[in-house]
């Protein structure tokens, strides 16, 4: 379990690189929409696991670029909050499938072939 120090650190990290991606990122994801979906940083504060969400665009290729830029959206990063915090931490970028697999489920679960339940006698009438 995450402590109240980690989980703000995770909260400041997740707003400021979704800033970054919105504003100073352009260059890097053009017309993508990225959502951080969920940031979780080691107890040392030393290493930050980000999880990203893309919108309008191949997630593959883009996760891929943005895998290459890590540096400069870590400098972007300690550009943002450097005077707040003690440490700037690594940063490792991970796919989020939740979104996709929502949406296979719901697939999944409208293409069930359920009949109707029978419909029951009263109890009462037999009596």
């Amino acid at each position: 379990m995450e402590s109240k120090r980690q989980q703000k650190y995770a909260k400041l990290i997740q707003k400021e690189l979704g800033d970054i991606f919105q504003k100073d990122a352009k260059h890097l994801v053009g017309k993508a929409m990225i959502t951080i979906t969920h940031v979780l940083v080691s107890p040392d504060l030393g290493f930050a696991k980000v999880y990203l969400s893309f919108l309008l665009t191949d997630p593959d290729a883009t996760y891929k670029l943005i895998n290459e830029h890590k540096k400069e959206i870590r400098h972007q990063l300690a550009k943002r909050i450097g005077k707040s915090v003690r440490i700037i931490p690594e940063i490792a970028f991970f796919p989020d499938d939740s979104a996709s697999y929502a949406q296979h489920m719901d697939k999944v679960i409208s293409d069930l072939n359920i009949p109707e339940a029978p419909e029951e006698e009263d109890e009462d009438s037999e009596d």
